[in-house]
Order: structure tokens, then C-alpha cells, then sequence
């Protein structure tokens, strides 16, 4: 475990290193408060990525240009909410509501300073971050699905969330990551009873179990059914 932490820190390392000889001078501490952001804010599974946890007081228009770097660098991801499910489904995207993921799970977890036998073991005080890694695993399966629109879904007037809501063709997903085997879906069902023909797709670390609603499907099998 120790030899695979250290090469990933010397990734990060050189990461950190490009961003001063690569981007822009002035941007470069911005893209590195950004860079090094992006895990504690999966980490509170916010409904979008908060520019006042970067720095207090921060705007959008003090970043933009930052996170725009690091995608371009192919760095991050940017996971953007649409209002509602329609085809297409970019019609509906909320461009000042978004969420951004890093390139790696196990980057990620360097960079959090999680201890790899937290994984490995299971631990009771890495149940909270545990949802964050796993939703971190799920949207890297999902870029590598050619032919896949990527956004996720929130409620104006709730606490509903959806993880994920995906577009393939002419067909319309509501996702689910669970990172264990509690197996409520509440917004997940409230998502596809309030919107007639759709039907949800659960990943957890439970088996495959098909329902009127939703089918479950382990986590290891996110690129292979979409």
C-alpha cells in the first residue's frame, strides 16, 4: 500500500509542478485552491460545487478561468445539474449549478490523505467519505461509455438529489450510487414516479435485483450495462 501512496504523491507532485510552468502566472494559486478543493467538496455532498469553501467570499467570476484550465489539462471533470429530464437533456442544463470530480479514485484518495486499509478493511469513521469515493469510481466508468451525456439532477424545493442523470440516444437515466448495501432510494423513486416512462438504475455493492422501478446492479459492472 505504502509503495502505490507514494507514487500516487509523486503524480500529485508533478501535477503541482505543471500548473507553475504551464498556466498562467496569475492564475496558477487559484487553480491550485481549486485543484486541492475538489475531494473535501465531494466529501460534504453538496447539491454543487460551493466557490465560498474555496475561499470566503469567493465568486464565480474569480474562478472560472481556473477550473476551466484544470479541465482543459483533463484534471478534473465537470458534472453540471439539469432542471429537469428531457431529451436533450443540455436544454435543460443549469450552467451556475455544477459539480466537479478529480481524473482518479486513487488520487483522490492521496490527496485526502486517506490511509488505503480504510478501504481495504472498512472503518466506521470512513462512512461518510466512503460515498464520496464511490460516486468519484462511478463518473469515471461512466466517461469511459462512448456516446454518454453526463449530468446530475437536484430539487429547487427539496433535499432530492440524483447522482447522476445520464443521456444515451434517445434514452433518459436516473442514477443511484450507493456505497454500501442500505438500499433506499428515495429520491431515486421519487425521480422516476414523477417523471412517467423513465426507469432508475441503482449501483451498489449489492447483487443485480430488478424492480417495477429501478434495477440494481453491482458497483464493479457500471461500465458494462450503459
Amino acid at each position: 500500500y505504502a509503495e502505490v501512496r507514494q507514487l500516487q504523491q509523486t503524480i500529485l507532485d508533478s501535477y503541482d509542478r505543471d500548473f507553475s510552468k504551464h498556466a498562467p502566472i496569475a492564475e496558477v494559486p487559484r487553480i491550485r485552491m481549486i485543484w486541492r478543493s475538489v475531494p473535501a467538496q465531494l466529501a460534504k455532498e453538496n447539491k454543487k460545487f460551493i466557490y465560498g469553501v474555496v475561499k470566503e467570499g469567493a465568486r464565480a467570476k474569480d474562478f472560472e478561468l481556473a477550473i476551466e484550465w484544470l479541465i482543459d489539462a483533463g484534471l478534473i471533470y465537470k458534472v453540471s445539474r439539469v432542471k429537469k429530464a428531457g431529451i436533450p437533456l443540455s436544454a435543460y442544463e443549469d450552467f451556475s449549478a455544477f459539480k466537479l470530480f478529480l481524473l482518479d479514485t486513487g488520487l483522490m484518495g492521496a490527496m485526502s490523505g486517506l490511509p488505503p486499509q480504510a478501504l481495504l478493511e472498512g472503518n466506521v469513521l470512513f462512512s461518510d467519505y466512503k460515498g464520496a469515493i464511490t460516486e468519484q469510481y462511478v463518473l469515471q466508468q461512466l466517461k469511459s461509455v462512448k456516446g454518454l451525456s453526463i449530468y446530475y439532477w437536484s430539487s429547487d424545493t427539496s433535499r432530492g438529489e440524483l447522482d447522476f442523470l445520464l443521456q444515451k440516444d434517445v434514452s433518459v437515466i436516473p442514477v443511484e450510487v450507493k456505497a454500501e448495501e442500505n438500499l433506499q432510494s428515495k429520491s431515486l423513486r421519487f425521480f422516476v414516479e414523477k417523471n412517467a416512462g423513465l426507469h432508475g438504475v441503482r449501483f451498489s455493492m449489492s447483487d443485480y435485483r430488478k424492480q417495477e422501478w429501478m434495477i440494481n446492479y453491482p458497483l464493479y459492472s457500471v461500465g458494462y450495462i450503459l
